[in-house]
C-alpha cells in the first residue's frame, strides 16, 4: 500500500463540559490514500464531523485530543496553531452542510474568494479577481464575473454551496472533506453538487472524504465506506462489499432502512432506539441495546475491530466467522 495522505490513529476526543469530562471519540483509526474517495456514514451523534474537526484542530479549547493524526509524517495532534493553519485549506480543505453559516453575509462573494486566494496563494488585485471568476466558472456558476459582486443572500442555497466549493479549491488542496454538503438542497441540486465533486476529483486527483447519513449518496460517490456509531468506526470496507456482505448488525440495520428501487414492495425496518449520549454509553458494545443479535457476551467489553476479509474490518464479536 502507498503511504496514506492522512493517517488517523487511535484518535480520542474528550470534552470538558464544566461539570464532567465526556469522551466523544473512542480510538478512531482511519487512513485515506492519495486520490481515494472515502465515505463516513452513521446517524447523527455518531462522531463523523467531530472526527475531522478534531483532525484539523477546529474543536476549540474545551476539547482534549489523544492519539495521532499523521499528515506527511507530521502529527497534527498538539501542533502549534501556525502549523495547523499551514495544513488547513492549503492541504486539506473542508466544506460544511450549511453554506449560509459559512459565508460572511456582509462581504461580497468576490471579497471572500479573494481573501482565500491571498491567504493560500499570495494573489491580489486583478490577478485574484480573474482567478476568483475562473473558480466560480469552474464550479458551474454562470456569469461568474458579475456574481463576484453579489452578497451571499442574493444567491440560492445551491449556488452558495458552489461558492464554498470554489473557496475550498482556491488553495488547490490535496484532500477535500465534505461534511453533509447536500443536506439542505433539493434532489436536483444535490445531484449537481455531487456530480461537480466527482468531476473535480477526476480533474485534480484530490482525495475526498464525504460525510453523510445517506448511504445512497455514499454508494455513488466513494470507493470505500466507514460506518461510525457512538464515537467508533464499527465497519470499514469497499463500497461494494458493504452493500453485498455487511458484517456489522448496525450496518445491516442501516441498509434495511433503505427503500429498494426494484422488486416487490416491502416494509422498511427501522433500528429501534437512538444513538446513546456520550456520557451515558452502555457497557461493552455501544450498539448492544439496539441489536437484534444481542447476547450476554456483548456487554463484556467494547469489541475490537477484526478483519473479516481482505480490506474488510468490523467491530463485532460475531464478525469473522460467527453468523449474524
Amino acid at each position: 500500500m502507498p503511504q496514506p495522505l492522512i493517517d488517523i490513529r487511535k484518535l480520542t476526543v474528550d470534552f470538558d463540559t464544566g461539570r464532567r469530562i465526556v469522551r466523544a471519540l473512542h480510538g478512531v483509526d482511519l487512513a485515506v490514500q492519495p486520490g481515494e474517495a472515502v465515505g463516513l456514514v452513521g446517524e447523527s451523534g455518531s462522531g463523523k464531523s467531530v472526527t475531522w474537526l478534531a483532525a484539523l484542530g477546529l474543536l476549540g479549547s474545551r476539547a482534549r485530543l489523544g492519539g495521532q493524526v499523521l499528515f506527511e509524517g507530521r502529527n497534527l495532534v498538539g501542533s502549534a496553531v501556525a502549523e495547523l493553519e499551514a495544513v488547513r485549506g492549503a492541504c486539506i480543505a473542508m466544506i460544511f452542510q450549511d453554506p449560509s453559516s459559512s459565508l460572511d453575509p456582509v462581504y461580497r462573494i468576490g471579497k471572500q474568494l479573494g481573501e482565500a486566494l491571498q491567504l493560500h496563494r499570495g494573489m491580489a488585485g486583478t490577478a485574484a479577481l480573474a482567478e476568483a471568476a475562473r473558480l466560480l466558472d469552474r464550479v458551474g456558476i454562470a456569469d461568474a464575473r458579475r456574481r463576484l459582486g453579489d452578497y451571499p443572500h442574493e444567491l440560492s442555497g445551491g449556488m452558495n454551496q458552489r461558492v464554498m466549493i470554489a473557496m475550498a479549491l482556491a488553495a488547490e488542496p490535496q484532500m477535500l472533506v465534505a461534511d453533509e454538503p447536500t443536506t439542505a438542497l433539493d434532489a436536483t441540486i444535490q445531484a449537481q453538487i455531487l456530480e461537480l465533486l466527482q468531476e473535480i476529483r477526476r480533474d485534480t486527483g484530490m482525495a475526498l472524504v464525504l460525510i453523510s447519513h445517506d448511504l445512497g449518496v455514499v454508494a455513488e460517490n466513494t470507493d470505500r465506506v466507514c460506518v461510525m456509531y457512538a464515537g467508533r468506526i464499527v465497519e470499514d470496507a469497499p463500497i461494494g462489499t458493504i452493500f453485498a456482505e455487511p458484517a456489522h448488525p448496525y450496518t445491516r440495520g442501516l441498509l434495511s432502512a433503505l427503500p429498494e428501487l426494484t422488486g416487490p414492495r416491502r416494509r422498511l425496518v427501522a433500528i429501534p432506539g437512538v444513538v446513546p449520549e456520550p456520557w451515558n454509553l452502555p457497557r461493552g458494545c455501544s450498539f448492544a441495546p439496539r441489536c437484534a443479535a444481542f447476547e450476554a457476551a456483548c456487554e463484556a467489553a467494547a469489541p475490537a475491530s477484526v478483519e473479516v476479509a481482505q480490506g474488510h474490518w468490523a467491530a463485532c464479536i460475531r464478525a469473522g466467522g460467527r453468523n449474524l
